[in-house]
């Protein structure tokens, strides 16, 4: 089984955020010494009052320190972005990685950021899935011609070529049932969100086994899943240290509608600790580690990507939950 690091560039309001870029080395640089397999930045526009730094010059940026490890975003909302764009940062970045880039996409759900860059919701599938289709072809063919419901390429090619035939791998996030479908039919990988319900994973795992065989596909080699992980002294003691933070941040996702997109065990509208139960991996090391394994049996996942630090969460207790993440995987 592999870790990652899924960093965290959103801060408070009163962050200085610049001062805050020496803090981010650091976790990369102990999250490489420590094994990680794996290094992800999030993306968002408009986050007032919450700041939050941009994916890809963040993935630049610490892609040097970084060295060795996969990189890319978790999760880029693709209907928002020109693909043509896309496709050239994912083959500049997987150059500069040596062949280690995953470009991990959404078709997202913030009312906001569609209504801002006009884009209607409603044509969010057809962008994503033009979109998915657009980028292999630039990354495999010379020059691309290509006329859909959305975007037209009239003879064109980027010119420079990825490492890897066909270009860097395509994770495709997914939280519906029609979702993880659609990420077995046109992913490389279903990449399993980090508020996603154990209870409705399993379902929909099977779901994801059963579509990939009815379209021939073989299962991935790497079964990735998002999580938020936290580890202290004691469960107790864990839970108490990184609350506040988690709560402001799923209190940012709730105002923005993300759990608008399922009900039942998704909804936000319950106390922390019954909504952490089976979607958050809280507790000293012993329970981590059999929570890992638990979630690894139950679904089959293969690549933990752990966010260990939310708005508010101070460096030191970040740092033990990533060295101490990296005992449990060596």
């Amino acid at each position: 089984m592999k870790v990652g690091l899924y960093i965290t560039t959103q801060f408070t309001p009163e962050v200085d955020v610049a001062a805050s870029r020496s803090d981010m080395i650091e976790q990369v640089r102990l999250a490489r010494q420590s094994g990680f397999s794996s290094l992800w930045v999030p993306h968002h526009y408009l986050t007032q009052p919450m700041q939050m730094l941009a994916p890809i010059p963040m993935l630049a940026y610490l892609a040097r320190e970084a060295e060795g490890m996969t990189i890319g975003p978790n999760i880029l909302v693709m209907p928002l972005l020109n693909p043509v764009h896309v496709a050239e940062d994912a083959i500049t970045l997987d150059l500069l990685s040596g062949g280690r880039y995953v470009l991990g996409i959404g078709i997202g759900y913030r009312e906001a950021e569609f209504n801002t860059f006009n884009v209607p919701l409603k044509e969010r599938v057809q962008r994503f899935t033009e979109s998915i289709e657009i980028m292999r072809r630039l990354w495999s063919e010379d020059r691309v011609t290509y006329h859909g419901k959305i975007f037209n390429i009239e003879d064109l090619g980027i010119g420079l070529k990825p490492t890897r035939p066909g270009g860097p791998p395509i994770w495709v996030a997914a939280v519906v049932d029609a979702a993880v479908k659609r990420a077995a039919r046109i992913g490389d990988a279903w990449l399993i969100t980090n508020f996603a319900h154990l209870k409705a994973l399993e379902p929909q795992m099977k779901l994801y086994r059963d579509t990939l065989r009815e379209a021939d596909k073989p299962l991935p080699a790497e079964i990735p899943i998002t999580r938020e992980c936290y580890i202290g002294p004691t469960r107790a003691k864990a839970m108490e240290e990184c609350k506040a933070a988690l709560e402001y941040k799923y209190g940012a996702y709730s105002s923005w509608g993300l759990d608008k997109q399922s009900k039942g065990a998704e909804s936000f509208d319950q106390t922390f600790e019954d909504f952490a139960k089976d979607r958050f991996i809280i507790g000293d090391k012993s329970y981590v580690a059999e929570e890992i394994q638990r979630y690894s049996e139950t679904l089959g996942v293969n690549h933990f990507l752990m966010r260990v630090q939310w708005p508010g969460l101070e460096q030191d207790k970040v740092l033990r939950t990533i060295s101490t993440l990296g005992e449990i995987f060596a």
